[in-house]
């Protein structure tokens, strides 16, 4: 079993205006790279390499690390169901975990598709697919790495791949229900509500009511899409705004109430307040990461000073910084750095 890395911690406070630009001292980069980071229930989950950290964000102490398989490859996307937690993984298969709600601890259930679904399949000439020129899988089964991961409030998985599809799978009995072939690429991203990059696109986000879509690629352009509402139920997107102002590729996005932030490879996330139509300001810059920022999630909290945006971003020289970002001018930020050390 891996040595566990000891967990470091640093806290300073600014006062700043809505355009910021912070001067975090760092510590010495890891050689570990954060690829996601997930939050609920107030865990933060950090993946670096193919183990699961977990963080309590209540006292910021490190409560578990889970996930001893090398050969799963570096984990791509985390998603939870009720008590389960889903992983995306290099060697193309989605790990599903339960969590116990007393010691915080996970325990693996199975790998997807499960045993039993393929024993189900494999029989049937009809339920294999050609992959590659010389080779066939069973449709319920990716052959590339699974790059994103979504549930939906009914309880469906939606995994996104490098083999050019997603597929749609039950949380509740693990089983895949249907295999979308959607690119004729790499899917490296995908979104689910309930209810035009010139490159590649890296991130996806939904605002809370899956009425806006956000979408930012390696052109450094944000583009915003809105749902037709014009009385009837609608499923189709229509451009409204393109936004800009990151130096390099869009690597990560995530919306909270009326923000949403953009973590970039230009090494820092912007925070946007979304208005209708082309009503988009950014708020502030957050500044201090060494690398690209790879990963964001963020949750609002209520306090006694007000409303308090919580931000976790990971990077990839190994480092997680915690943002506490109030809502109101002017803006404050008080920031805490994670770092995993050999």
């Amino acid at each position: 079993m891996p040595t566990q890395k000891p967990f470091h911690f640093q806290t300073m406070n600014t006062k700043h205006t809505y355009c910021v630009s912070t001067n975090i001292k760092t510590l010495a980069p890891c050689t570990t790279t954060i690829t996601c980071l997930a939050l609920h229930h107030n865990l933060l989950y950090a993946a670096s390499s193919y183990q699961i950290h977990v963080f309590d964000l209540s006292d910021y102490t490190h409560v578990d690390t889970f996930n001893d398989d090398p050969s799963s490859g570096s984990v791509k996307s985390i998603a939870f169901h009720n008590t389960k937690l889903f992983t995306a993984h290099q060697d193309s298969k989605i790990r599903v975990w339960k969590k116990t709600t007393e010691l915080k601890r996970h325990r693996l259930l199975c790998a997807l598709p499960t045993v039993k679904d393929r024993l189900h399949r494999f029989i049937l000439p009809k339920n294999y697919v050609r992959v590659r020129r010389h080779e066939k899988r069973l449709w319920i089964q990716h052959y590339d790495a699974v790059s994103g991961l979504v549930v939906s409030g009914s309880g469906l998985v939606y995994s996104a791949s490098w083999d050019r599809s997603f597929k749609v799978w039950d949380a509740s009995n693990h089983r895949c229900l249907e295999s979308v072939n959607a690119h004729n690429d790499a899917v490296n991203a995908v979104a689910v509500s309930d209810d035009g990059h010139k490159s590649t696109v890296n991130a996806l986000a939904l605002n809370s009511k899956g009425t806006v879509l956000f979408s930012g690629g390696c052109d450094r352009s944000i583009m915003i899409w809105e749902k037709e509402t014009d009385g009837e139920i609608s499923n189709c997107m229509n451009f409204v705004e393109e936004l800009g102002g990151h130096a390099g590729a869009i690597l990560c996005l995530t919306s909270v109430d009326d923000l949403f932030l953009i973590g970039s490879s230009d090494r820092t996330v912007r925070i946007w307040r979304h208005g209708k139509g082309s009503e988009h300001r950014c708020m502030g810059i957050l500044e201090g990461h060494g690398q690209p920022v790879k990963s964001l999630v963020a949750v609002s909290d209520i306090v006694s000073s007000g409303v308090v945006l919580k931000v976790c971003s990971g990077s990839l020289d190994g480092e997680i910084k915690v943002w506490e970002v109030s809502a109101l001018p002017p803006l404050r930020i008080s920031s805490r750095s994670l770092c995993l050390l050999d």
